[in-house]
C-alpha cells in the first residue's frame, strides 16, 4: 500500500489536510481579495458581522476590516510556523546527529548543552528573546527556533543511537565510507519519518506561540496577526465578541489541522505502530 493510501485512511488527517489548504489557501488570496492594508480603517467601527456590504466579519475598534486582518494573517502565522520550524531542525538535527553518533563525551557535552535550554519555560525564554531582540519578524522567528530545537535534537539523538550499531552502517564502514558520509547517507534518511511528524507538529506549536507574543504586544508591529487582533480586542470582548472570536476560531482550527496532518503522517509512514494502535 502505497504512503498517500495509508494516509488517506485516516479520516481525520483528511479533514485536517482540506481544513490547512483552506487556510493556505487564504493567505494566498488575501493581497488579491483585499489588497488594501489591514491596518486601514474603512468604516464606523463595531460594526458587526453581515450587516454591511463588504465587510462579512464587522470592523475592530479601529474602523478596520476584520475579514481582511484574517486573511492577511493567515500568511503571518503559516509563515512564522514554517521559518521557525526549518530554523530549529537545522540546529536540533545536526546536533543530534552528532551526539547519538559518536557517543562519549560529545554526546555527553550536546545533551548537557541541550538540557540548558529545556531547563527554562519555553514560552517565558521566547519572551525574554523577543524583547531583548526587539519584536520583529525575525525576532520572533529565531525565539521560536531557540526554544523548539532541543526536542529535536533528543529524538535524532535516539534514533541515531539505535541505528549507529546496524548491518548496513557496519557495512558502510568496511568499505571505507567516512562518518560524514554514513551520517548523511546511510543513517540520517532512516531518521526522517519521525523527524517529519515531529516537524508537522512544531509548526502547529509556533503558530500558538507566535499567537501568544502577539496577544502580549510583543509581535511585529508592521503586520497583522492573529494573536495582535485577539490582544486588541480583548477589553472589549462583551462589547464586540466577533473581534476576538474570529481570529481565535482560525488559530484553534490552523493547530487542530495540523496535528490531524501530524497523525496522519505518523499513520502514513508507520504502518506498523497504526495497527498496533
Amino acid at each position: 500500500m502505497s504512503f498517500f493510501a495509508r494516509f488517506a485512511q485516516n479520516r481525520g488527517a483528511l479533514v485536517g489536510l482540506i481544513i490547512l489548504m483552506a487556510i493556505i489557501l487564504m493567505a494566498i488570496l488575501a493581497p488579491l481579495l483585499f489588497p488594501e492594508s489591514p491596518w486601514r480603517m474603512v468604516q464606523r467601527p463595531f460594526l458587526p458581522p453581515l450587516e454591511t456590504e463588504g465587510f462579512p466579519l464587522g470592523t475592530d475598534t479601529m474602523g478596520r476590516n476584520v475579514a481582511a486582518g484574517l486573511m492577511h494573517g493567515a500568511w503571518v502565522s503559516l509563515l512564522i510556523g514554517l521559518v521557525s520550524t526549518t530554523v530549529a531542525l537545522a540546529i536540533g538535527v545536526p546536533l543530534g546527529a552528532i551526539a547519538g553518533y559518536y557517543g562519549g563525551l560529545v554526546d555527553d557535552g550536546l545533551m548537557r548543552f541541550t538540557e540548558f535550554f529545556q531547563t527554562i519555560p519555553n514560552f517565558a525564554l521566547a519572551i525574554v528573546l523577543v524583547a531583548i531582540m526587539q519584536p520583529s519578524l525575525t525576532s520572533i522567528v529565531l525565539a521560536i527556533a531557540i526554544v523548539s530545537w532541543p526536542p529535536v535534537a533528543r529524538l535524532v539523538r535516539a534514533e541515531f543511537m539505535s541505528l549507529r550499531h546496524r548491518e548496513y552502517v557496519e557495512a558502510a564502514r568496511l568499505v571505507g565510507q567516512g562518518n560524514a558520509t554514513i551520517i548523511l547517507r546511510q543513517i540520517l534518511p532512516n531518521t526522517l519519518s519521525p523527524i517529519i511528524v515531529l516537524a508537522s507538529l512544531m509548526v502547529a506549536t509556533a503558530i500558538l506561540l507566535e499567537s501568544a507574543l502577539s496577544f502580549l504586544g510583543l509581535g511585529d508591529p508592521n503586520v497583522m496577526s492573529w494573536g495582535y487582533m485577539i490582544g486588541a480586542a480583548r477589553t472589549v470582548i462583551r462589547q464586540a465578541w466577533w473581534l476576538s472570536f474570529f481570529p481565535g476560531v482560525a488559530i484553534l482550527l490552523t493547530v487542530l489541522a495540523l496535528n490531524l496532518v501530524g497523525e496522519g503522517l505518523d499513520d502514513a509512514l508507520n504502518p506498523k505502530l497504526a495497527r498496533e494502535r
